[in-house]
């Protein structure tokens, strides 16, 4: 149900500082800058230096997203951080991300995991406790360091994935930027094809074609559900804004609304698959590069282990 009350006020980014070539890579594993960028469109990605936390990157992209929307920490009663890579097991990292950036200790603060759906997981919900009318504005992050979950021997899976943060302010609309509606899905019977089981050492395990196959059903699905319930067509789509883990996936979902690659927010080239970190870093590149201008309608959509989906609309 869409709500007139509640917009996304600003947004920030941050990207560690050191960057991993594919031809870097090709040192590590047998691969090449051809191999990986044919099947997924990566180039590059960041990836955080050992004591540099997920904490960090969050806070550093909070603080962006705060200074965009003219809002301080002390207005702050909300933070929801989407991550499935927390400093530590407990406590909820949101909790290190509220005392780095000084929010009164009134705020709400958790983590919450629906991995690479993880932000708009969180939008949902932040619009949600918004538009009760107990929360005022709300830091939604997503932020991951997914080089601590990667096996560096394993080709198939080290070449995707790449390290930072994304984050949205949201509170009482400004006239623009307002959130129409999301959608969220999850299919757990698919649960194991993308995983991390417990283990000496965690890393991610992935059934890469089945993986495919259900991401690009997913991101359809998720975008003709949404546009059907908002009474709109692909064409009034101005900007799509997708998760970023495969070019070929994002090329068949433009395939199937009939839009223009043009149309389609693109920076896994030069950032791998971030998973929760994805969309907010692509929608804040696209607001500050003039991609997204007012009066658009953006479709955000992702989709990520779960296996969880979704998608959302804003107005800005």
């Amino acid at each position: 149900m869409s709500s007139p009350f509640i917009a996304i006020l600003g947004t920030g980014a941050h990207s560690p500082a050191k960057v991993l070539t594919n031809h870097d890579l090709a040192r590590l594993v047998d691969t090449t800058d051809e191999w990986i960028v044919t099947r997924t469109g990566i180039r590059e990605r960041h990836i955080a230096g050992k004591n540099e936390t997920t904490s960090q990157m969050a806070a550093a992209a909070a603080r962006a997203a705060l200074a965009d929307a003219g809002v301080s920490a002390e207005q702050v009663d909300l933070i929801i951080l989407a991550t499935l890579t927390p400093d530590q097991p407990m406590p909820a990292t949101a909790c290190l991300v509220q005392h780095l950036l000084g929010v009164p200790a009134r705020a709400a603060c958790f983590d919450l995991n629906a991995a690479c759906s993880g932000f708009l997981y969180a939008l949902d919900t932040a619009w949600a406790m918004l538009g009760s009318g107990r929360y005022k504005h709300a830091l939604v992050i997503g932020a991951e360091k997914m080089s601590s979950l990667v096996d560096w021997t394993d080709r198939s899976t080290c070449v995707l994935f790449g390290d930072g943060a994304g984050a949205a302010v949201l509170g009482p609309a400004r006239g623009t930027a307002q959130i129409l509606g999301a959608r969220l899905y999850a299919e757990g019977a698919h649960a194991h094809l993308l995983c991390v089981p417990r283990g000496p050492k965690p890393v991610i395990q992935m059934k890469g074609r089945e993986i495919f196959k259900n991401a690009v059903r997913e991101m359809e699905d998720a975008t003709r559900e949404i546009l059907e319930q908002h009474g709109l067509t692909a064409a009034q789509i101005s900007c799509v804004i997708p998760h970023q883990a495969n070019l070929r996936i994002i090329e068949s979902l433009g395939q199937y609304l009939g839009l223009p690659p043009e149309r389609f927010v693109v920076n896994l080239d030069r950032h791998g698959n971030t998973s929760a970190a994805s969309i907010p870093l692509a929608l804040d590149e696209a607001r500050r590069s003039g991609r997204v201008r007012a009066g658009d309608t953006t479709l955000l959509v992702a989709f990520g282990a779960g296996l969880t989906y979704g998608s959302a609309l804003v107005r800005w």
